[in-house]
């Protein structure tokens, strides 16, 4: 079989491996945001809501 596939340099290897991590961070960073907005909107009340 040949391999037709494009081939990518160690420095396009480590350019995508950097926005991988840099776009990871930033969804971390969205989740804590969203987690912390949560807490602070409803307050010391989040733990006294009926089951």
């Amino acid at each position: 079989m040949a391999d037709d596939g494009v081939k990518v340099t160690e420095q396009q290897k480590k350019a995508r491996r950097a926005r991988n991590i840099a776009l990871a961070l930033v969804l971390a960073a969205f989740v804590v945001v969203v987690y912390v907005g949560t807490w602070a909107k409803l307050g010391a009340n989040i733990l006294n809501r009926p089951l």
